[in-house]
């Protein structure tokens, strides 16, 4: 357990920022930034990082604190507090840059900007070095991708681009705000600065400096999924819950899509910044967006990662093999990461029930000789949505069962996660293969975070129809209340 100990002085800041409501940020005014950012527009967004993220880890660390049914009480809920409240402390002591009168209203006097990098809106795809962009959160680790053979993968033709927007959650009423007043320039993420001008040290220096404390906070949060799995799961066996009453998974629905956009706009910050100073600008990406993100190639990165997973889980040579229909030029504004993410886990789940299903078919067969059916995967392109379609023949759920899959912690895995599984998880950040009943609701968030969803459709005894909606039609300069 972590040795810090939040003070009453603290605690009494925590509150008083949970009462300010948060900025939204839209997708829009992330890409807006371009591959070449000067040295100002990356300052105002590092300052607007420091003094938004306090706000968004306040209501966190309230909400942690007051949790029903004794909750808030479980070590391991205490720790992730903790952890946010941490968070909290080195945001705020961030010293502010001591910059000339002129240099400050150019880079943080709040003004509409209406600035256009050249391509913002260009439909002209180019080609990408995709090694250069590992995504890894949440323990999905995504690097160079091996191929299967073409032969298992089918093709058809089309391609989009829709505007997508940033969650973002206000769920504070603005009239609380009566004590104090946010911060110059925190109204927009994102406001132009001139790159033929030189800046002041201090600017570049400010930078460097929060980009620091930024991957660090990132990675103390990387094992809150588990720590706060842990908790949970750990209060509901001391409480006798066979399942999760509605205010929890209410609660862990708030606390993970609040995760999801803090975690967007730390990691948009730490990746705008580390491109320029690396010097790694990228014209289809701007921090972790892609610009024209083919989708194709993705799902392939998704389908590798999942069936090696797989075979590392079950132990054996070869696992049902994924067939995709998909077009080769199919791409649109998206997070990649996210995508892998919920792509990952929907095949995880389909890939092991295939092969629980038909080991059961088939007793007394290794599981290296059963000869499975294909998961498949269809996409289509439509005037609203972009949909994914994971089809397996797993022995689907029980219609009973459906409304369950969708609580926290509920899991159809024939093996549940053990407690050691746990603490292994909270200390590799590796999530287990199986059991842990958080991947199809977190996926359904991931979904929704960009105005899309995550629906499931199961025939018992055959398969079940998984579909990822992607939404085409949402504006990119408006933020989700």
């Amino acid at each position: 357990m972590s040795m810090w100990k939040m003070s009453d002085a603290l605690r009494h800041q925590i509150y008083k920022y949970a009462k300010l409501p948060q900025t939204g940020v839209s997708l829009r005014q992330m890409v807006q930034f371009g591959p070449r950012p000067s040295p100002g527009t990356l300052f105002h967004a590092s300052y607007f990082a420091v003094h938004e993220l306090p706000i968004r880890l306040s209501h966190r660390v309230r909400e942690l604190e007051n949790l029903p049914l004794g909750l808030s009480e479980d070590p391991s809920i205490r720790l992730v507090r903790d952890w946010y409240a941490q968070s909290f402390e080195e945001l705020m002591s961030v010293e502010e840059p001591e910059l000339s009168d002129e240099f400050r209203d150019m880079l943080l006097k709040n003004k509409k900007d209406d600035f256009m990098w050249e391509g913002e809106d260009s439909n002209v795809k180019r080609n990408y070095n995709r090694n250069s962009f590992v995504f890894e959160d949440d323990g999905v680790i995504i690097r160079k991708s091996n191929r299967h053979d073409e032969d298992s993968f089918a093709e058809i033709e089309n391609s989009a681009e829709p505007d997508l927007f940033l969650n973002c959650d206000n769920n504070v009423n603005s009239t609380e705000n009566e004590e104090f007043e946010k911060p110059l320039g925190l109204k927009t993420y994102f406001q132009h600065a001139p790159n033929d001008i030189i800046y002041p040290k201090e600017v570049t220096d400010y930078n460097k400096l929060v980009t620091n404390i930024l991957v660090k906070i990132k990675k103390r949060h990387d094992a809150t999924v588990a720590t706060l799995a842990r908790g949970v799961q750990n209060w509901k066996q001391k409480n006798n819950y066979k399942y999760l009453n509605s205010p929890i998974n209410q609660f862990l629905d708030r606390f993970y899509m609040s995760r999801i956009g803090i975690r967007m706009l730390i990691g948009q910050t730490i990746t705008i910044n580390q491109q320029s100073q690396k010097n790694m600008q990228n014209d289809d990406y701007v921090g972790i967006i892609c610009l024209h993100c083919n989708i194709k190639e993705i799902i392939r990165d998704a389908i590798d990662a999942a069936r090696f997973a797989c075979e590392e889980h079950f132990d054996v040579m070869e696992v049902p093999k994924v067939k995709l229909y998909c077009p080769s030029d199919l791409t649109f504004r998206y997070v990649p990461g996210h995508l892998v993410h919920m792509l990952f886990e929907t095949l995880k789940n389909s890939l092991r029930a295939t092969i629980e299903h038909h080991s059961k078919l088939n007793p007394g067969i290794d599981l290296d000789d059963i000869k499975y059916p294909p998961i498949k995967i269809i996409v289509a392109k439509g005037d609203e949505d972009i949909t994914i379609k994971i089809s397996d023949e797993g022995g689907g759920i029980p219609r009973s069962a459906v409304p369950l899959i969708w609580t926290y912690f509920y899991t159809s895995a024939e093996k549940q996660i053990k407690e050691d599984d746990l603490q292994d998880f909270h200390n590799s950040h590796k999530v287990p293969f199986m059991g842990l009943g958080v991947g199809l609701p977190h996926s359904r968030l991931y979904a929704r975070y960009f105005s899309g969803d995550l629906k499931l459709i199961s025939m018992e005894g055959y398969g079940t129809d998984v579909y990822l909606h992607l939404n085409r039609l949402s504006s990119s300069t408006e933020p989700l209340q």
